[in-house]
């Protein structure tokens, strides 16, 4: 990884910033994209465990994840304009959005606008999905027939715990990881 200026990287999240429309998937598929395909900053399972780390912790996680990989590269310089440049353009856009919107919200052609935009933030929901599954399958795949089904047991078995039982999305992480260090000290004894 070369060394990247401030100011590149300030450019770079305030151009992403500035994509980041419909949603937490859709920002998360721009950063992915930028940060491992085109960059190279990170690799593709590295950018997922980083991920997995912004989710354990509390609070907006796309900005954890911003921070995190602005303070891998440039460290507290890194955090603070990786961070400034993603939010910068986002609360300028909602808010002239927000005033916009009140204009024309009654409007038919806005609702059914609104109604068509959902379909496509689920269609890079599941392509984000994807993207960020198969390394993983892969990496366990790489590790052994035991491993594989472990990990496609905790994805299984964590969409369902969502599904029909509702908990906190904590006790769902928490339940996984548990799950995978189990297997790990199995795997260790074994």
């Amino acid at each position: 990884m070369k060394h990247t200026s401030l100011w590149t990287l300030f450019a770079i999240w305030l151009n992403l910033g500035a994509q980041s429309w419909g949603g937490g998937s859709a920002t998360l598929l721009l950063i992915r994209r930028e940060v491992v395909e085109r960059r190279s900053w990170m690799e593709a399972d590295e950018f997922t465990r980083a991920w997995a780390i912004c989710q354990v912790a509390p609070g907006i996680n796309l900005l954890g994840l911003t921070i995190l990989i602005g303070w891998k590269l440039r460290r507290a310089g890194g955090a603070a304009v990786a961070l400034f440049g993603l939010l910068l353009p986002s609360v300028t856009i909602t808010i002239l959005l927000t005033a916009g919107y009140a204009l024309v919200r009654n409007s038919a052609v806005v609702a059914a606008a609104l109604r068509a935009v959902v379909p496509a933030t689920v269609g890079l929901g599941i392509l984000l999905a994807w993207q960020m599954g198969a390394p993983l399958i892969q990496q366990s795949r790489r590790h052994g027939i035991g491993d594989l089904v472990v990990s496609l047991g905790i994805l299984i078995g964590s969409a369902a715990m969502l599904a029909f039982w509702h908990p906190p999305v904590i006790v769902v992480l928490i339940a996984g990881g548990a799950v995978g260090a189990l297997w790990r000290m199995l795997r260790a004894q074994g």
